[in-house]
């Protein structure tokens, strides 16, 4: 098993460490690759952490998959993420996750072949999910 397969480690964080990545892939990542959310923010006030991941995946999810690109991505991470047998709510930071990078490659300010912009993604999510669990105290590379 990769160490970039992010799916091993999430169950081993809390919730608000995977509302941080959450938020950091759909809002940081997806908008350096070109696709940007307008969150709206009043559905997400004051909602505990496992709220807010769904309402955020939901939200952003409704604005992308509208799209072939969307489309083909929401397909394909739902059934990775599906084989990967996760639970509650690490199922869904493995869904988005999972969605986000499918979308990365269909960035237009990304001139790499699409093996090259996957692979990109995915390290870059490795690295944001382990600086995200040592600040909440979890070493993900032990």
């Amino acid at each position: 098993m990769s160490e970039l397969e992010l799916h091993q480690y999430l169950p081993r964080l809390s919730e608000e460490a995977l509302k941080e990545f959450t938020q950091w892939c759909v809002i940081d990542q997806a908008t350096e690759a070109g696709f940007e959310l307008i969150v709206d923010e009043s559905r997400l006030t004051n909602l505990a952490p496992a709220y807010y991941i769904e309402e955020l995946v939901d939200q952003f999810v409704k604005a992308t998959r509208n799209t072939i690109a969307g489309g083909m991505a929401v397909l394909a991470a739902g059934k990775q993420a599906d084989s990967h047998a996760l639970k509650g709510i690490p199922i869904v930071v493995d869904f988005i996750s999972l969605y986000v990078k499918y979308l990365v490659p269909k960035g237009e300010k990304n001139m790499l072949p699409a093996d090259e912009k996957l692979a990109l993604a995915g390290q870059e999510q490795f690295d944001k999910l382990c600086e995200i669990a040592k600040k909440f105290g979890v070493d993900l590379k032990a």
